[in-house]
């Protein structure tokens, strides 16, 4: 029987999927009947994602820089040329720079507004031309609770993300006429291997306090891949334009 919330048939192309949740959201998207395409740097850690998504459906690995946005556009052709329609795209590349304002520099804004924001824009460019996109194609873009509060030595990390949360809104108005829609996710901590790694160098007392910040604790990344299932789903299409904000609960205090 036919379920709108599984992903069957569907060709996703996932950003990031070299660890942590781009890799769970490629992980989970093909236990769900996705063929699943992995974009990311580290090569290795690609095949090992692989190796972790559902054996009986397509996964493949393509090694992309999304710091070079000269390239980015013909790389992701060529790639669609290659799997065939985009049904589904999740961007979940991106990059984090904690310093204070006075010590950013120019660098730092134009690096982290290339990997985070940019190139998401760049690849949906691509994928939502006539020849590459699938039919009610949908799009995920992974923000951050950043995008919607401040925090400390954060500010050009938030303006990254918060352009996608803003972004959305106006480009699901023009991806509507093809049929598209487009949402961003906005978690809060997720215990990432890259976040245990930063909780580990934390004091028990910070560890706790951060914590107790979360009404419901620390995220999983499958809190927000399962999210991410259903906004990329058949279920989903009346949903466009929006931040759905996942963090248990930290914002609604």
């Amino acid at each position: 029987m036919h379920s709108p919330f599984k992903l069957i048939n569907k060709n996703i192309l996932v950003t990031g999927a070299s660890s942590g949740i781009g890799r769970q959201c490629a992980i989970d998207f093909s236990f769900n009947g996705a063929n699943v395409f992995l974009l990311g740097r580290n090569v290795e850690e690609l095949k090992r994602t692989k190796e972790l998504c559902a054996q009986d459906v397509t996964i493949k690995y393509f090694s992309i820089d999304f710091s070079d946005l000269g390239l980015l556009s013909n790389e992701i052709a060529s790639i669609c040329d290659e799997i065939g329609p985009v049904h589904g795209f999740l961007h979940a590349a991106g990059i984090e720079k904690s310093l204070p304002y006075q010590h950013l520099k120019i660098d730092d804004y134009q690096c982290l507004y290339d990997v985070n924001f940019v190139s998401a824009m760049e690849i949906i460019k691509t994928i939502s031309n006539k020849q590459y996109r699938g039919d009610k194609a949908k799009y995920v873009l992974v923000s951050s609770i950043a995008s919607v509060i401040g925090r400390l030595s954060l500010t050009a990390y938030a303006a990254s993300k918060g352009a996608m949360a803003s972004a959305v809104k106006s480009l699901s108005l023009e991806l509507a006429k093809k049929g598209i829609c487009i949402n961003c996710i906005s978690p809060g901590t997720i215990l990432t291997p890259m976040m245990i790694k930063m909780m580990d160098a934390l004091t028990e007392e910070q560890r706790t306090a951060r914590k107790e910040s979360f009404p419901l604790g620390f995220g999983e990344p499958s809190d927000i891949s399962y999210a991410a299932i259903f906004l990329l789903s058949d279920a989903a299409r009346w949903i466009t334009g929006q931040n759905i904000i996942i963090d248990g609960g930290y914002t609604a205090q």
